[in-house]
C-alpha cells in the first residue's frame, strides 16, 4: 500500500491522522474547559478527519493552479490546514473565545480563538508530511490510482 504513490493513500493517511487529532480533542477538551459541551467535542472529532482528507486531496497540486508558482508540501499543507481552521473559528467563534478566555483570562493574548488557525497550520503540516512521505504527491499520486482503476 505504501510502496507506490497514491491519492487514496494520501487521503487515508490524512483522515487517519485527523481522526487521531479529533479523538484527542474529544477526550482532552473537557480537561481544558468546562465550556466544552458535547456538540463542540463531536464537531472537533468530525472536523479533523475532514481537514486531513482535504490536505490529502490537495497533494496533487504541486503548483498553484492559477498563479503557476511551485507549492511544495511544506507550504501547501499548512495553508490548507490554517484555512480550514479559520473556517472553524467562524462557526464556533463564541464558544472558542469563552473557552480560551476562561482558561487564560479575558485580557490575555492567548484568549483569541484565532489561535486555532495556527493549530490548523501545525496539524496540516504534520498531515502533509506523513501523506507525502507515504502517499507521494503530484500527478504521480493521481496517475497511480488511474492505472489501478
Amino acid at each position: 500500500m505504501f510502496a507506490n504513490p497514491s491519492l487514496m493513500t494520501r487521503i487515508a493517511i490524512g483522515k487517519g491522522v485527523g481522526l487521531l487529532v479529533g479523538l484527542a480533542g474529544l477526550l482532552l477538551l473537557p480537561l481544558f474547559s468546562a465550556e466544552a459541551d458535547w456538540w463542540l467535542r463531536l464537531g472537533i472529532l468530525f472536523w479533523y478527519p475532514t481537514l486531513g482528507a482535504v490536505v490529502g486531496v490537495f497533494g496533487v497540486y504541486t503548483r498553484h493552479p492559477v498563479l503557476r508558482f511551485p507549492m511544495p508540501w511544506w507550504m501547501r499543507a499548512p495553508i490548507v490546514g490554517a484555512w480550514m481552521n479559520f473556517v472553524l473559528v467562524f462557526f464556533a467563534h463564541d464558544i472558542l473565545g469563552r473557552m480560551l478566555a476562561g482558561r487564560f483570562g479575558a485580557e490575555s493574548v492567548l484568549a483569541s480563538p484565532f489561535w486555532f488557525v495556527v493549530e490548523g497550520a501545525v496539524v496540516g503540516l504534520v498531515i502533509g508530511a506523513l501523506a507525502t512521505r507515504f502517499g507521494g504527491e503530484g500527478m504521480a499520486a493521481l496517475a497511480a490510482d488511474e492505472e489501478r482503476a
